[in-house]
């Protein structure tokens, strides 16, 4: 297991795709094997892409590409205007509620930072808001995303623990919610501080924010039906996913008019490269999970970490600690997909319960996109509006204390994250 993680930093560092350094690692073990047959990597690989839980991935992928081009962003954007653009730092505000709504639309944290750093970010220059602030409210806010479902992590993490997606689904509702409202403090607090965004529009009345939801409704309901249809059995999460492409078909095309046959082709080329890139993840990270389980990886690791604790909880902030320092280096899916086997098994040893474990974890590893030295969201939305990396990190600071204070307050807490799947499911 250690020739496979060295030749994986190797191929990183020589600029090798993370999926072929993934794939290529991995066969490294079974060419050097003398008592596994190298078929079994082939099988492994097949057996992968196989999978009935994974077709949620790339039909929720598609639905979030499609959701984009059919007019239901847009609606969110002017109900998240109505509801919090009155507050100290506006439109700041505005940035935050657009993710949480988002969550349950895309689930993707890159997508929805690209989005509004596109839509919002322009406006919020113009109207005197740091680059660095509006690229930190942007990128950090985009982490509530991945959290609220549907989640491509949460969906990667159930696959690759044998957890229920459903429970996991509804166990981010929760800490999606309590993310928002953490990082809508912190923008409030710095806000007033710096005079950001202050009266920028006016408290609503029930009337306006009665309207603004109405013409909303459809994306407003939509998270209500999946996580409704998936609790009562209706569809699973796979087929879940299916519902929703055909959903934002009808309401992008006939209902609000605005998906064009253009549109159409579009979210498909751009969720083809998407699914791609992550299906060749997923399919050669089943090789290393193989190789974690016939190598007793997490038993070596569990034993490791009893050597420095006995304590449960310092057990899982070594883990978390450790997740966060290498999603500054390796992409999120790759993480969730690579770890999951190692420390779930770690995490039920030390008395916690997969759902709870698996909806920080995933919290965690997404964090990875926003940090140095390799923040996919970071450089992606920083380019997008120009704005050097050195005035996001300077800014940053007040909106990763709210989320590491969030974080404590779903470790110490699991009802937080085990309320809902214990009720409704």
């Amino acid at each position: 297991m250690l020739l496979v993680g060295i030749v994986f930093v190797v191929l990183l560092a020589l600029g090798t795709p993370v999926a072929f350094s993934v794939g290529l690692s991995g066969g490294v073990f079974f060419l050097l094997s003398d008592t596994i047959p190298s078929s079994i990597a082939v099988q492994r690989i097949a057996s992968a892409s196989q999978s009935f839980p994974l077709l949620a991935v790339p039909f929720f992928v598609l639905a979030g590409n499609l959701m984009n081009r059919s007019g239901i962003t847009e609606r969110l954007l002017r109900f998240s205007n109505v509801l919090v653009a009155w507050m100290a730092g506006g439109l700041a505000q505005v940035c935050i509620m657009l993710s949480a709504l988002m969550g349950g639309i895309s689930g993707a944290a890159v997508t929805d930072a690209c989005m509004e750093a596109r839509i919002l970010a322009p406006t919020m220059v113009k109207k005197g808001y740091p680059a660095g602030f509006t690229a930190a409210v942007i990128i950090i806010g985009s982490l509530i995303t991945p959290t609220i479902p549907p989640s491509i992590g949460l969906i990667l993490y159930g696959f690759t623990a044998n957890v229920s997606i459903g429970r996991l689904f509804l166990g981010g509702v929760v800490p999606g919610v309590l993310m928002a409202s953490f990082l809508m403090l912190a923008v409030f607090i710095v806000s007033r501080r710096k005079r950001y965004g202050i009266q920028e529009g006016e408290v609503p009345t029930l009337s306006r924010i009665a309207s603004a939801a109405y013409a909303a409704k459809w994306a407003l309901f939509f998270p209500v039906l999946l996580l409704g249809g998936i609790r009562f059995g209706i569809f699973t999460p796979s087929e879940a996913g299916a519902f929703a492409v055909v959903y934002a078909l009808i309401i992008g095309r006939f209902v609000y008019g605005e998906l064009t046959l253009g549109g159409i082709r579009e979210a498909f080329s751009e969720s083809l490269n998407d699914i791609g890139m992550i299906m060749l993840i997923i399919m050669f990270s089943a090789m290393i999970g193989y190789v974690i389980v016939m190598e007793h990886t997490s038993v070596t690791i569990n034993t490791f970490i009893g050597l420095i604790t006995d304590t449960p909880m310092v057990k899982i902030a070594l883990i978390l600690a450790f997740l966060i320092v290498i999603g500054m280096f390796v992409e999120g899916t790759v993480n969730i997909l690579l770890f999951t086997p190692i420390f779930a098994p770690i995490a039920a040893s030390a008395g916690f319960d997969p759902v709870h474990f698996g909806v920080i974890m995933t919290i965690t590893v997404t964090m990875g996109t926003m940090t140095p030295p390799l923040g996919v969201a970071m450089y992606a939305v920083c380019g997008i509006m120009k704005c050097p990396v050195e005035d996001y990190i300077l800014e940053s600071w007040p909106f990763f204390v709210a989320i590491a204070a969030d974080l404590l307050l779903l470790l110490f807490i699991p009802d937080l994250v085990l309320f809902l799947p214990k009720h409704l499911m």
